[in-house]
């Protein structure tokens, strides 16, 4: 199960979005899986009662506690794009608790892949989860940095507006962008 945190989408800036795009996946890929949202959707009278963060977790529960169930693998991608604006509880917020509750909850057959900016808040909650030798950083990897590098160099060197800029505005921009990226 995929699913990318996006910003400029309002429906991918929170955990309602993430609950049921993973829902909807694990049921696309098992009969077993189906048959619980669906019996989950007959439950909020056929779509006509928008069911809350809590009943979408408790049906993902359900779904998690299957018996036998093939290994589940969930990458939740780019959790940074979740807002996470002043005011309690912020949609990041939210997003963090149910993961932190789902990594606690140690279901034996689920697996757990986030991607992140390091943001001091995302990394407070996910670090205490996950032990430090299975974590990844790939902000601070020279192969990284050679790889945006490459990237803004040929882009630099293959749009057909900026192939007409002088050398020095060119090497300007592909420095400026490179050291700024932040590893994005």
């Amino acid at each position: 199960m995929y699913y990318y945190f996006d910003f400029n989408d309002r429906t991918k800036r929170d955990a309602r979005g993430l609950l049921t795009s993973v829902l909807v996946q694990l049921a696309d890929a098992s009969e077993e899986c189906w048959t619980i949202l669906s019996q989950f959707h007959t439950e909020s009278k056929y779509g006509s009662e928008q069911p809350n963060e809590a009943a979408l977790e408790q049906c993902l529960e359900r779904i998690l506690d299957l018996p036998g169930q093939d290994p589940i693998y969930i990458i939740v991608d780019a959790l940074d794009e979740c807002p996470n604006h002043f005011g309690a509880p912020s949609a990041r917020e939210i997003v963090l608790e149910f993961v932190q509750n789902l990594v606690q909850a140690n279901h034996s057959n689920l697996f757990i892949c986030v991607t992140s900016r390091p943001e001091q808040d995302i990394n407070s909650i996910l670090n205490p989860l996950t032990p430090e030798e299975r974590r990844v950083s790939l902000h601070d990897e020279s192969g990284q940095k050679e790889d945006i590098i490459r990237y803004v160099q040929a882009f630099v060197h293959s749009d057909r507006n900026m192939r007409r800029w002088r050398e020095y505005d060119k090497k300007l921009v592909i420095d400026t962008l490179s050291e700024r990226a932040g590893g994005m």
